[in-house]
């Protein structure tokens, strides 16, 4: 078997840096992905207690109820993504039939050989 160390010759260091460069990006990019999901829980919390204040203010939340967890059940939130789903192809399918219809008139500028780029004026 040939290795392709056999033939050229990499130094230390390259492989040593290397390894290195790959470990700070996989721990790059799982820090911004724990940051990510710190900053839409903490989100969901903060509107949930907006949410509980506004009702508070209006009257519509006494004080048995602001214990009470007011996130939707996940059931709730398929059927209203599979209604959303739906509703999106109400619409006829096509037939997938093309007719080409030749036009009566077949001059247009665009076709025209006059304003080619290569007439060059004398």
């Amino acid at each position: 078997m040939i290795l392709l160390s056999e033939f050229t010759v990499v130094p230390e260091t390259t492989i040593i840096e290397s390894i290195v460069v790959s470990i700070v990006g996989y721990l790059i990019v799982f820090v911004a992905l724990v940051l990510l999901y710190w900053f839409f829980d903490l989100l969901s919390k903060v509107l949930n207690m907006r949410l509980k204040d506004r009702l508070r203010r209006q009257g519509k939340l006494s004080k048995d109820e602001e214990t009470k967890d007011l996130r939707i059940p996940g059931d709730v939130i398929a059927a209203i993504g599979l209604a959303l789903y739906m509703s999106t192809r109400l619409h006829d399918d096509e037939s997938n039939v093309l007719t080409i219809k030749k036009v009566s008139r077949t001059y247009s500028p665009w076709s025209s050989k006059i304003y080619g780029l290569r007439n060059l004026p004398r």
